[in-house]
């Protein structure tokens, strides 16, 4: 068992608000992203779990016990950090087993675990260097073998994939998540992409200068932001925010640029969302429902491309399956069917659609 809980949690470093209020639940074997931009909280969260910072207010639970007072040792947690922390005069499988070692494990299961982290990770060949001959992408998986051989209540993890390269990155997230599956244990995980977020959450929860804006699982955000803000987080291309127009029982998108046929709603929508992949774009002819707009730009991404079109005084982007037939300077008719669009207040807040 090993449910983390914050209550009413705050942290303050001077004048600087770094967490303000956080309430939330992690389950027991649950893989748990906090998601948000630079200085949103994220690495304060782990910092607090882990018992390296004392919250100023509310109350950190493990397992349902109160930790404000326990040491990072007795909390048995496991961490990544984003600077790795590698002993330097060790090796790669000296800084790995460490941790099984100060604990006294027999050195049969020592080496079964470090056999078997060395090979889910593919280190198994610089085994022997010390991380001064390593790159920074195969010291990152070190740190995170270094984390897997222990059996703690939880595992935290700050960033720990940033430097891998690209395909290493796709790679070691799947293993990760795989990992945590087979392990059975609660799984903590920070990033600042959020391809990485919505990949391997099974919950995440989006973070704006401290205060946590929303927790759901990433479809459900994505489907489903709380704000304008959450939104704008999540999506590639980022979802369009447009100005909309009540009229005559309807609401004009964009000046009328473009069709949502249907859609309806009172005065309180001051902006329409708009995901990229929502939006139609077919060739405009005379007689169409709306005003023609011009296309700006296309960028061909092989599977899909990005057509960006500017609709009335907005700057608006579409993802189009394929490589269609479009130029820029072209003259385009958009649309969107109205249960795809997202009503947000004055305030950013959404209304239900």
């Amino acid at each position: 068992m090993a449910e983390i809980a914050f209550r009413n949690v705050s942290k303050r470093y001077g004048g600087t608000v770094a967490l303000s209020d956080a309430s939330f639940t992690v389950e027991d074997n649950e893989f748990f992203c906090f998601f948000g931009p630079p200085l949103s909280g994220k690495s304060t969260i782990l910092r607090l779990i882990l018992g390296l910072e004392t919250p100023d207010a509310g109350e950190i639970l493990i397992d349902g016990r109160p930790v404000n007072r326990v040491s990072p040792a007795e909390r048995n947690v496991a961490m990544v950090f984003q600077n790795l922390a590698l002993f330097p005069h060790m090796s790669a499988a000296e800084n790995i087993r460490f941790p099984l070692a100060e604990r006294r494990v027999p050195e049969a299961e020592i080496t079964r675990k470090l056999d078997q982290v060395s090979e889910k990770l593919h280190i198994r060949h610089i085994l022997h260097k010390p991380p001064a001959q390593l790159s920074g992408g195969e010291r990152q998986r070190v740190a995170i073998a270094r984390a897997l051989v222990r059996d703690p209540v939880a595992y935290l993890m700050d960033d720990p994939i940033s430097a891998l390269d690209a395909r290493l990155r796709e790679e070691t997230r799947v293993e990760l998540k795989r990992i945590q599956r087979e392990l059975g244990k609660t799984l903590i995980y920070v990033t600042h992409d959020q391809e990485e977020a919505m990949s391997v959450a099974d919950r995440m929860a989006i973070l704006e200068a401290g205060t946590i804006r929303q927790i759901d699982t990433p479809r459900g955000i994505y489907d489903r932001p709380a704000s304008v803000y959450v939104a704008r987080l999540l999506g590639s291309p980022m979802m369009n925010i447009l100005p909309s127009q009540p009229r005559a029982g309807a609401i004009d998108v964009a000046g009328g640029a473009i069709a949502v046929p249907g859609l309806a709603g009172g005065g309180e929508i001051a902006e329409v969302g708009l995901r990229p992949e929502d939006i139609k774009v077919a060739a405009w002819s005379e007689g169409a429902a709306t005003p023609p707009s011009k296309v700006y730009e296309v960028e061909p991404l092989g599977g899909y491309t990005v057509v960006t079109v500017d609709a009335g005084s907005s700057r608006v982007r579409a993802l189009v399956r394929g490589q269609p037939d479009i130029r820029p300077d072209a003259m385009v008719a958009l649309s969107c069917e109205a249960a795809r669009v997202h009503r947000f207040a004055s305030d950013g807040s959404a209304l239900q659609r």
